[in-house]
């Protein structure tokens, strides 16, 4: 062997090109573990998490003049990942129930007492579930997904 060393560029040329040809499928897994581990975390705080969401909820003053009565959560929970960042999210169907702010504008309005229909909002962030209490109303999680989809893609 007169050229040794062209062996070795060879080789490291070789490995370079496996690497790179490498990244993209183990990218995709390490995705896929990502998100089995969100929803299985989701569903194991599913319960404390609703709580949290109420808590929130009331305390963020919205929808202005109105108080959070109550919130049932639909069983079902649609996850999603943000085009952008890659962050998940998971949107669960509820129906709110509110009452009107004592001598508050909408003490009178007769449409305080109807049952909302909304998506509850739950984020996954560093490895953590966590919501803020926001709720997209009028939407049920697959009407929220297909209204955000250049934002959103359904994860399955």
């Amino acid at each position: 062997m007169d050229h040794p060393w062209l062996v070795v560029a060879a080789l490291a040329v070789v490995g370079m090109i496996g690497a790179l040809l490498a990244v993209r499928p183990l990218r995709r897994f390490g995705r896929q573990v990502h998100w089995e581990r969100a929803c299985e975390a989701f569903r194991l705080q599913r319960d404390a998490l609703e709580a949290k969401f109420l808590v929130a909820a009331r305390a963020s003053g919205k929808p202005r003049g109105l108080l959070w009565k109550d919130c049932r959560f639909d069983h079902s929970a649609e996850f999603v990942r943000d085009k952008q960042n890659g962050d998940i999210a998971a949107l669960v169907g509820a129906t709110i129930a509110f009452e009107a702010v004592a001598g508050g504008d909408m003490e009178d309005n007769p449409n305080v007492g109807l049952l909302r229909n909304a998506s509850a909002v739950f984020y996954f962030h560093k490895g953590h579930w966590n919501t803020v209490g926001k709720a997209v109303f009028n939407m049920n999680p697959n009407e929220a997904i297909e209204h955000f989809k250049s934002q959103y893609e359904r994860v399955t």
